[in-house]
């Protein structure tokens, strides 16, 4: 079992910056990649971003492409997403959650087996 745990979240004007943090711990030796993904009520989870944990490469929604860097600090087990020019269509529960297969491979909700409880961005116009 791996536990994750999201932080980093709040409200920011349209156009700031918001870096969220996700620390895991656990089981860490199933995490291959690390993925973020965003809800709003009445909608299915979004793909926002994954990394790979070994080597760094990352994955981002066409969506938000441009305006975001994932990162990770194998030290800490931790990963970071940084978000800028944040638009309020970016207003969601952000969750952080891990998954056991290669990078590629991780890109639904399906793929990913632990979650985070998600912390809440709010984007004001």
């Amino acid at each position: 079992q791996v536990q994750l745990v999201e932080s980093g979240g709040g409200l920011v004007q349209a156009g700031g910056s918001l870096k969220l943090s996700c620390l895991f711990s656990g089981r860490t030796f199933s995490i291959v990649a690390l993925g973020w993904f965003r809800q709003t009520p009445g909608n299915d989870r979004e793909f926002v971003a994954a990394i790979a944990w070994s080597g760094g490469s990352t994955n981002y929604a066409d969506s938000m492409k441009g305006r975001l860097t994932m990162s990770r600090d194998n030290a800490k087990n931790t990963i970071y997403l940084q978000m800028s020019s944040l638009k309020p269509e970016d207003t969601a529960i952000y969750y952080c959650a891990a998954c056991p297969k290669i990078l590629r491979w991780c890109s639904r909700p399906t793929d990913f087996r632990s979650w985070g409880q998600g912390t809440q961005v709010t984007v004001s116009s």
